[in-house]
């Protein structure tokens, strides 16, 4: 039974942190968002503030907000937030604790269409850089510096591109509100339109969203290297035979680059490898301490 739940370990901490951070069950019975005093707190995960059950708000939706208000406020808690999380887990966030990569991750299971990894994806050297001109772009520049007449800007990724917004939120309240059911034109339909792309992708590509177009991951990304969490192989255990790659869904060279910015932290890699040369650093550091006790 215990072997049972450590192979499912993430999948259970995932469906457990979305449960909890999407709590609000009445917003999906009466079809309204939840704005109670949790809302003011940001989750680690890409989780849609209008989301009818969800009980905080995500960090880009949050920091969009900021930037493109006419008082042109800086936000040191979400800015804060943000350097927090990433220096803390980097990209674990993405790996075990975001809705959205949740649903990609179930999406791929599904036995349909054949799974491609990247070298098989054509351009995938270039895409994967997409997600930091969205991050810069859509998130930061065109917030701050696209205004309308009061100077007010607009959340441009969570109102053209986002998803998860679009699956959590957009649809279950046009589906619930007669009002916005007559409401809704060309901008829900292209925001369905990429849903739909990313569904089918996910189903032959292993995540497709944190991949190339998530400006969440690409923040957490750049910490991957200095997270207090992080990989680290032993050299003298690992003879580069490509098992921790073969087993990566990410198809990353561990041994050669254990902290990638693409590393969700999933753990695949560290279970594959049979001579134990890979680990966390929370792993080493509490056997180096085992050591220095004896």
């Amino acid at each position: 039974m215990w072997q049972k739940i450590q192979n499912r370990l993430r999948l259970i901490v995932q469906v457990g942190f979305t449960a909890l951070t999407n709590g609000y069950v009445l917003g999906f019975i009466k079809g309204r968002i939840y704005k109670g005093p949790t809302k003011a707190l940001c989750v680690p995960g890409l989780n849609c503030y209008s989301c009818p059950g969800a009980l905080g708000a995500c960090p880009i939706g949050s920091l969009q907000a900021v930037l493109g208000s006419r008082n042109y406020r800086f936000s040191f808690y979400i800015i804060g937030f943000l350097i927090f999380i990433g220096s803390l887990i980097g990209r674990f966030v993405c790996g075990w604790l975001c809705p959205f990569g949740l649903i990609q991750d179930l999406l791929y299971k599904i036995p349909f269409l054949k799974k491609r990894k990247r070298k098989n994806l054509p351009g995938h050297r270039w895409l994967i850089w997409l997600k930091y001109v969205i991050l810069v772009v859509f998130v930061i520049l065109l917030p701050m510096f696209y205004v309308d007449i009061i100077g007010q800007g607009s959340p441009w990724f969570c109102q053209f591109i986002c998803p998860s917004g679009t699956l959590t939120a957009g649809i279950p309240l046009v589906l619930l509100n007669k009002d916005l059911q007559g409401a809704i034109g060309f901008l829900f339909a292209w925001k369905v339109a990429i849903l739909v792309v990313i569904v089918l992708l996910s189903l032959m590509v292993y995540r497709p969203f944190c991949k190339y177009l998530c400006p969440l991951g690409a923040v957490y990304g750049l910490f991957n290297p200095i997270a207090l969490y992080r990989y680290q192989v032993d050299e003298s255990q690992c003879n580069r035979c490509g098992s921790c790659q073969r087993a990566c869904k990410m198809d990353i060279r561990v041994w050669e680059n254990p902290n990638s910015r693409e590393c969700i932290r999933c753990g695949d890699c560290i279970r594959s490898c049979k001579r134990g040369a890979i680990c966390t650093s929370m792993k080493k550091n509490r056997s180096e301490g085992e050591k220095n006790d004896k």
